[in-house]
């Protein structure tokens, strides 16, 4: 979430055609956290990042803790260097629980990159279960269940997506069962220390 609700939106390029940002390159970029998601959906480090956009491992963690501010053109360069295409997004601000809740699905975004079959596997065990317990959320059950049955470059974005159906979608994830409640309470407790870091620098 930006300060103007602008964020970008991370894409796998052959999925849909991205902006072509030259004419904004100069803009700013407000919400550095967004760095560390194009670097999650992207399964890299900061040092495997940097050494593919060309730049040095300190300044991605300087973008990351907000030290630095990325114009638009450098957060694509960053992008098109792992793979990843961008393009500019306009929605309302992320409340606490939807950053909360962006935050949890970077790390599960991560286990599916590296165990792809046994978290599509899990998700399916527990979207039929929910399509039992939740009638009243057949809808957004039945995107699920399609949403499953794409590749998996194309459905990572969808858990990091900010937008508007991503956040309502997320309300029923069937992801729930894919991390083990330590490795939950560990990314909430990172989450909590990202929030404090994020206000005392605002």
């Amino acid at each position: 979430m930006g300060k103007h609700g602008l964020n970008t939106e991370l894409e796998r390029p052959l999925i849909r055609q991205p902006l072509d940002c030259a004419n904004i390159s100069g803009w700013i970029f407000y919400d550095m956290s967004e760095i560390r998601r194009l670097r999650r959906t992207a399964g890299v480090t900061q040092a495997a990042l940097a050494d593919a956009a060309g730049t040095s491992q300190p300044t991605i963690a300087a973008y990351e803790a907000g030290r630095k501010s990325p114009t638009l053109g450098t957060v694509r360069r960053l992008a098109e260097s792992v793979g990843l295409a961008m393009r500019v997004q306009f929605h309302r601000p992320l409340t606490r629980e939807d950053r909360r809740s962006i935050w949890l699905h970077g790390s599960i975004a991560l286990r599916l990159k590296d165990r792809p079959q046994w978290v599509l596997q899990q998700a399916q065990k527990t979207l039929k279960k929910m399509r039992h317990a939740n009638p009243g959320a057949r809808q957004l059950l039945d995107e699920w269940g399609v949403l499953l049955k794409r590749s998996v470059p194309e459905l990572i974005p969808v858990l990091t997506d900010p937008g508007a159906h991503a956040r309502e979608l997320r309300q029923v994830t069937p992801f729930a069962g894919v991390l083990s409640a330590e490795e939950r309470a560990r990314q909430y407790r990172d989450f909590a220390e990202e929030e404090r870091r994020r206000h005392s620098d605002s």
